[in-house]
């Protein structure tokens, strides 16, 4: 990282590419943390340079009480992000990590800094009004993650692991249940939304929406695979990020 952006919480940049010239912000899903982008810093760097976002209440962050408020958190999260938008840069967020790259999105425009793109991956529009899941016990938890295949079973079986990520977990879920999308104007930037064709979160239909927030260009991509589809899908995925990041990149230096 330069210096002039000091040591920020919020952001973990695992393989830093000062050269390249786009950047990808990466927002993780409900009870995930900034690591699970390590792949991708690895895929995409030099060409890329990818920061991944780390919310508080998780991993070296943990001692801090989590978000109960997604719109906070994407406020506070545009906020640090603004060294970071001297070139051309997008977002990129997994389920909860959507709604959150898109308030974001949404505020960094206001400020006259939006991203040149925003992807979203494995998350019904933010207009589609339908309750999320209710966390109940400790075992109910664990069953959704499970169902959901976000974490590995021998993760899950470690007690002193499910004490530190059940906090967190809890919190996000929590706070997408009470997130409550606001009327406004549409994103300037284009969108491009991923999803599994068997995600029980995100519906195709209901990812397909993702149109109505964008002034500009959308494209739907389905992947086989469930609400974790990331996981199997990622050369596809990463593929069609660069290809878009490059033309983004290309545009901003035309102009």
């Amino acid at each position: 990282m330069t210096a002039h952006r000091g040591d920020s919480p919020w952001f973990r940049n695992f393989r830093p590419a000062p050269e390249a010239p786009v950047r990808l912000v990466c927002l993780p899903h409900a009870g995930g943390s900034a690591s699970f982008y390590f792949q991708v810093a690895r895929a995409l760097s030099p060409r890329v340079e990818v920061l991944a976002v780390q919310y508080p209440g998780r991993q070296d962050r943990r001692q801090e009480p989590a978000a109960t408020d997604l719109e906070v958190l994407a406020e506070r999260i545009a906020e640090a992000l603004g060294p970071w938008t001297d070139k051309p840069y997008a977002l990129f967020g997994h389920s909860m990590g959507a709604v959150v790259g898109f308030e974001a999105a949404r505020r960094l425009e206001a400020a006259g800094r939006g991203p040149a793109q925003l992807f979203v991956s494995g998350r019904r529009a933010p207009s589609v009004d339908r309750d999320d899941w209710q966390p109940g016990t400790d075992e109910e938890v664990v069953a959704e993650i499970r169902r959901l295949n976000g974490t590995g079973d021998a993760l899950l079986e470690d007690e002193e692991t499910l004490r530190m990520i059940l906090p967190a977990l809890r919190a996000d879920y929590g706070a997408v249940r009470r997130y409550r999308y606001r009327p406004g104007p549409a994103l300037g930037c284009p969108v491009t939304a991923f999803t599994g064709d068997s995600d029980p979160k995100a519906e195709i239909g209901e990812v397909r929406a993702w149109h109505t927030h964008t002034a500009s260009a959308f494209e739907l991509n389905v992947l086989p695979g469930g609400h974790f589809f990331l996981v199997d899908q990622q050369e596809p995925v990463l593929r069609t990020i660069e290809e878009q990041l490059e033309r983004a990149a290309a545009s901003v230096v035309a102009s």
